[in-house]
């Protein structure tokens, strides 16, 4: 069945004393920056009308680039098993699959002795490392849980990180003189406000008290390049679904001895060099791998780890500079868009930040989280994402102990698509009146 849709007209004329005049009127028109899967859809309207889907969700699930889709579409029609197969697809598939850890490698500036693990996503990373650490580890409460419970789970001491960067570098620093440990784990940038925090430094400070740092780099890689090599980082993980290659496989990359001499957290085939049994003891015997197969038991995910390395060339193409002017402009539109709307507060954990990703989250007075994104959805066919962003002791730090709305930016995003939020919040904010 064919379902008739049109693009709304929205109306972008606001009053002439109001802050976000200055904004609108801009000469500059800027589009989206890259192909993105989704870009023509259209969303259902309380009116009955539909118009285009204006997509502020990218925090949460990136849609695919388009040079994505067509790396997978070609992979599928090649697909078959790796590792243990002569056949000629099983042998092209294993060439995709150790290619892609190959562009990985590149594309964060890993060492030649790193170890790039493909796996489920970033929670899977971190889990994943949480279990090859042969010491004492450091978190910040600030973190999203990924970054938090799988420490706590081990007995990491969690750090209250006060509300500057720079009182969070010194309380980290007296706690490690105080008490060496093993890791230090951060966030590259805060999935809550996109606020990036300062990795190198971090990384030498962990360094100089004979720790290593992790980064989760899940809202850091997709915005960002990082170079493992240049930044000192130790261990770095990151989702394929939040880099623009939702097809379920993410990565941990870092130095080789820890997840060499750690015991596989997932047990099985491919993860074990040999198994021998032992008829007189009846026991089981085994030697696992080194290398990244250690963990990556059982049949990987190809098409994932596919879908990762074309979103990294194709990034990579983009080039770093273009994407961050892009990606500043848009958020700096949002920024002063949103102060000119009454009831909008923008939130903010470090008073002295100046760098932050495509990420900002608010709140309305007098509305629930849920409430503002229902509304942005059916009124005005906008996606935002509502709640604690599975980050609650930040989210509650901040006084939004119902949540927050966040409005993420990405390299589908285009400059109407910030100008139908502004417009679509100033509409609920005079509903109220």
């Amino acid at each position: 069945m064919s379902i008739a849709t049109t693009e709304r007209t929205v109306c972008l004329t606001p009053t002439v004393t109001s802050p976000v005049t200055a904004v609108r009127s801009t000469p500059l028109s800027l589009g989206p920056l890259a192909s993105v899967t989704g870009a023509d859809e259209y969303a259902p309207l309380n009116d009955g009308a539909t118009v285009r889907y204006a997509n502020f969700d990218y925090a949460a699930s990136a849609p695919a680039l388009v040079e994505v889709q067509a790396a997978v579409q070609e992979a599928l029609g090649e697909y078959a098993s790796v590792h243990r197969g002569a056949g000629y697809l099983s042998q092209r598939s294993t060439s995709r699959y150790e290619r892609a850890r190959e562009v990985v490698a590149e594309f964060v500036g890993a060492r030649a002795d790193d170890h790039v693990i493909f796996t489920g996503n970033t929670t899977d990373s971190i889990n994943l490392l949480a279990g090859c650490v042969p010491g004492e580890v450091v978190v910040l409460d600030c973190e999203h849980h990924a970054n938090l419970l799988p420490w706590k789970r081990i007995g990491a001491r969690v750090i209250s990180a006060p509300l500057s960067i720079e009182g969070t570098l010194e309380v980290l620093e007296k706690e490690l003189r105080a008490r060496p440990a093993a890791l230090v784990s951060v966030t590259g940038a805060s999935n809550v406000t996109g606020e990036v925090l300062p990795i190198r430094r971090l990384a030498a400070l962990a360094h100089r008290h004979g720790a290593r740092i992790a980064v989760d780099g899940a809202q850091l890689v997709p915005h960002r390049r990082i170079s493992l090599r240049e930044s000192g980082v130790d261990y770095l993980a990151f989702s394929g679904h939040k880099l623009y290659a939702p097809f379920g496989s993410g990565v941990l990359v870092g130095r080789a001895d820890w997840l060499d001499e750690a015991e596989p957290v997932r047990c099985g085939g491919g993860a074990s060099y040999e198994v021998i049994g032992t008829p007189v003891s009846k026991s089981v015997e085994v030697a696992w791998h080194t290398g990244p197969a250690r963990h990556e038991a059982g049949s990987p995910n190809v098409l994932g780890a596919v879908a990762i390395a074309a979103a990294c060339e194709a990034i990579e193409r983009l080039g770093e500079d273009a994407i961050a002017r892009h990606e500043r402009f848009l958020t700096d539109l949002l920024l002063r868009s949103l102060e000119g709307v009454d009831g909008v507060r923008t939130l903010k954990i470090w008073a002295d930040s100046t760098e932050r990703v495509g990420i900002v989250a608010f709140t309305v007075a007098g509305r629930t989280p849920r409430e503002v994104a229902e509304f942005l959805s059916s009124e005005h066919g906008i996606g935002v994402r509502d709640g604690k962003f599975c980050a609650h002791p930040v989210v509650h730090r901040l006084g939004c102990y119902d949540g927050a709305v966040r409005a993420s930016i990405g390299l589908g995003t285009s400059e109407n698509d910030v100008r139908r939020l502004a417009h679509a919040l100033e509409d609920l904010s005079a509903r109220a009146k």
